[in-house]
């Protein structure tokens, strides 16, 4: 069984799964494709990514338009500050943005719909994230936010991270592309 609580923006979801500790460790299911979806998250997933960043990494705020993706965000080492900004136009909480600490200590995850910007910042000295995909990758579809627009104000724990080049050359989300 695994709780799913709505979050600020009511697409985004924090998901706490049921964790089986004992003196050997601990069991948890990372998916159960039918106990997602009671608890509403009818997606199915086609791709699984994973990402090991060093401490100050900030990776983000990427998404996709021609094969948007829904993400499931997990952290099987270490410990994230993870995002998500509403993309999408026509929404109530276009521009704004969620965050939550996940962690291989608190093994919550992220859903992330389709219509939404992803980011994370590594708060431990390494973080392996785990990451299933509602879509496949597809080359050239890749686009961003930057990641300190001042327009959406995220408060990331840092304010001078590690960026990849590509991140540092994103626009604000006032000259990004966006779906119609």
């Amino acid at each position: 069984m695994l709780e799913c609580k709505t979050l600020e923006i009511p697409e985004v979801k924090l998901i706490c799964p049921r964790v089986f500790p004992d003196e050997r460790g601990f069991f948890m299911q990372i998916y159960h494709e039918k106990q997602y979806r009671k608890a509403g998250l009818d997606v199915r997933f086609l791709q699984e990514n994973w990402s090991r960043s060093t401490k100050g990494v900030l990776r983000g705020l990427h998404y996709q338009l021609k094969n948007p993706q829904d993400k499931l965000v997990s952290v099987i080492r270490g410990e994230v500050f993870d995002v998500a900004v509403d993309i999408r136009r026509d929404s109530p909480t276009f521009g704004k943005w969620v965050g939550e600490v996940l962690s291989d200590e608190n093994h919550h995850q992220l859903f992330i719909p389709k219509g939404f910007a992803h980011g994370f910042f590594v708060l431990s000295d390494e973080a392996d994230l785990l990451y299933k995909c509602s879509d496949f990758y597809t080359p050239g579809d890749e686009y961003g936010i930057r990641w300190n627009d001042p327009s959406i104000g995220i408060d990331w724990p840092s304010n001078v991270p590690l960026l990849s080049g590509k991140d540092k050359l994103w626009s604000v989300l006032s000259d990004a592309v966006l779906a119609p």
